[in-house]
């Protein structure tokens, strides 16, 4: 949600590096607001652009929120389309997008979230106002003199979760939302499949107040040596922002639902709501966005519960960029660079698309069907009526050890494609007061980096595949299945997948980090049984698609989620907010492998 980014920490699983995200992302964010974006297509052009700033936008309660609206200034005061876009990160951040879209026709009205910047009000950070107001804020543009009636939202981030909130109160005058890198409270952020993340209180400290906290948000040094402090204390996850020097509330009352309830449902729209929804939508997400998971939740919930109309008419894109880059595409980053067909007109796009909801062209020629997604190593997009039609086969590998202990690189295990004939297991050691790999030094080129992996010994397991003979397309979820043994009630465990090519280089595919005590359920919290053997399913990776090269291996990871970027989880059965170094427990974690206990990875597949 926040604007994260990825300049992150020491990563053994893609997830911990995506949660760590998201801070470059809003440290360059500001920047641009004070030297001008160029890439948004803004950059010295003629003055045809006027603004008026101070706009006071009354709410239902009486609280009145501060905006600025931009429209061509050869459109005199002739009625116009509008494009809204509510941010907690300060109206002057979107100058650069307001003069775009006002160059190319239409009012662009940035307005400052409740208690933010020129706003009245509180701020409550995932608030249920943020959606009331929406809804206030698309109708009072809908009344004024120089709109046309027709509302338009953007926004990335929390400014895409602003337009989900606002949607599920159904404005009348809103005809389409461009939600784009999504959170989905208590999905993706503040905790990620309920594993809490101590990114958490440093987006809180940036929106602390009414002004950008940017240059205390900013230092990174600061927050790498305090969330290391953190790692290293044995103070439990509960007392972080008063560890950090930021007591919050927020924080306070987010630590106090630790997993999917009542608090998080009334924050994003429910299945009624969602059947209600008829009006174009078009989702962007990415495949190292830490809001993907937000983002795909909300579109596969509305393709579960929408009406036959409202699902024709919601279109998603995927490609493979962070966070930033859901909005201004790069060709180059974490280490990898992707091919030149990637890049496209991303603020033309949305142009086109609000045009075409307004009948006024085509729907853009970029969106072939209600499916558009990049092969990376293809280097080609593809399009498909559905999420299920992007594969058309899959492929079962399964975990062997072979006689190898699967517990370090140079004797890892392997992804056959028979399950073993005879019954093996393989273990890792978790002491969750080892705090060594903390110091290691963050790795920018976090898609490529093999720092981990190499250093990797009985703290994690290792299993490769065999080469593939030819290139092979992976588009979609894979799925990981163990049948794991713990000695302790509960522990946080990553997985990541990789692609090994011919001349070594590791690109990183997608993860999940799984709390074992959610396994069954993001509500309903079941401890394991120390002892017990018990099917585990790791069936919320990332959704990525890449075409694997010919003479490429695939790489499973499986280790310990203890990495700076997460939470501490000392494997105790009490809660995790709580438990301290006094809690910690030593794990023993044992993956049997065999006929009747069949651990394997099922890859979607593209023939």
């Amino acid at each position: 949600m926040p604007l994260r980014s990825i300049n992150a920490l020491p990563i053994g699983s893609l997830v911990p590096a995506l949660l760590a995200a998201l801070v470059l992302t809003c440290v360059n964010l500001y920047a641009e607001a004070q030297t001008g974006n160029e890439e948004s297509g803004t950059e010295t052009l003629p003055s045809d652009v006027d603004f008026r700033w101070g706009l006071k936008l009354p709410m239902r309660d009486g609280v009145k929120l501060g905006a600025t609206r931009y429209r061509p200034a050869a459109s005199g005061q002739d009625p116009l389309p509008t494009i809204v876009t509510i941010t907690p990160y300060i109206s002057d951040r979107y100058h650069p997008d307001a003069l775009y879209f006002a160059r190319h026709g239409f009012n662009f009205l940035v307005v400052d979230t409740r208690g933010r910047g020129n706003s009245e009000g509180d701020f409550k950070p995932l608030g249920l106002e943020d959606g009331l107001d929406g809804h206030d804020v698309v109708q009072w543009i809908a009344a004024q003199p120089w709109s046309d009636g027709k509302v338009m939202m953007r926004g990335g981030s929390y400014g895409g979760y602003n337009q989900w909130a606002t949607a599920r109160y159904f404005p009348s005058n809103l005809t389409t939302i461009v939600p784009i890198a999504s959170p989905y409270h208590g999905v993706d952020f503040p905790m990620n499949d309920n594993v809490p993340y101590p990114y958490s209180i440093r987006w809180l400290t940036l929106t602390a107040g009414v002004t950008p906290q940017g240059r205390i948000f900013g230092d990174n040094a600061f927050w790498n040596r305090k969330f290391r402090a953190y790692h290293e204390a044995g103070i439990a996850f509960a007392e972080l922002d008063d560890f950090v020097g930021h007591p919050n509330p927020s924080f306070d009352e987010w630590v106090a639902h630790p997993h999917s309830d009542d608090y998080w449902a009334a924050r994003v729209p429910d299945a009624d709501a969602l059947n209600r929804m008829d009006l174009p939508i078009l989702t962007i997400t990415g495949y190292y966005d830490g809001d993907q998971p937000g983002a795909m939740e909300y579109y596969r919930e509305h393709m579960k519960h929408g009406s036959p109309s409202g699902k024709a008419q919601h279109f998603l894109l995927l490609g493979p960029w962070d966070h930033s880059g859901t909005r201004i595409p790069r060709q180059t980053f974490g280490g990898l660079t992707f091919g030149d067909s990637m890049m496209f007109d991303a603020f033309g796009l949305d142009r086109d698309w609000y045009n075409w909801t307004l009948g006024k062209g085509e729907r853009p020629a970029f969106i072939k069907d209600r499916v558009t997604w990049f092969v990376a190593g293809a280097d080609q997009w593809k399009s498909a009526a559905s999420l299920e039609a992007v594969s058309n086969d899959e492929q079962v590998l399964y975990l062997t050890s072979a006689g190898a202990t699967a517990d370090s690189l140079f004797e890892s295990g392997q992804l056959a494609g028979q399950p073993a004939k005879s019954v093996d297991i393989d273990q890792y050691r978790y002491d969750p007061l080892d705090t060594r790999k903390a110091q290691l030094d963050p790795p920018d080129a976090y898609i490529t980096d093999q720092t981990e992996v190499v250093q990797t010994q009985g703290d994690g397991l290792i299993y490769h595949s065999e080469p593939f003979s030819a290139p092979t397309e992976i588009s979609g979820y894979v799925e990981l299945e163990l049948w794991l043994e713990m000695s302790v009630p509960d522990t946080d465990i990553n997985a990541t997948l990789y692609e090994i090519t011919r001349d070594g280089q590791s690109i990183a595919l997608a993860g999940q980090t799984l709390r074992t005590r959610y396994r069954n359920s993001r509500s309903k919290p079941v401890l394991m049984t120390p002892g017990q053997v018990e099917k585990l399913s790791f069936n919320r990776f990332y959704w990525f698609s890449r075409q694997v090269a010919e003479g490429s291996r695939l790489r499973l990871f499986i280790r310990p989620a203890n990495g700076v970027a997460q939470m501490r989880h000392y494997n105790g059965a009490g809660p995790v907010a709580s438990q301290t170094a006094e809690d910690a427990q030593t794990a023993q974690i044992r993956v049997h492998i065999g006929p009747d206990t069949p651990s394997r990875l099922t890859l979607p597949l593209v023939r």
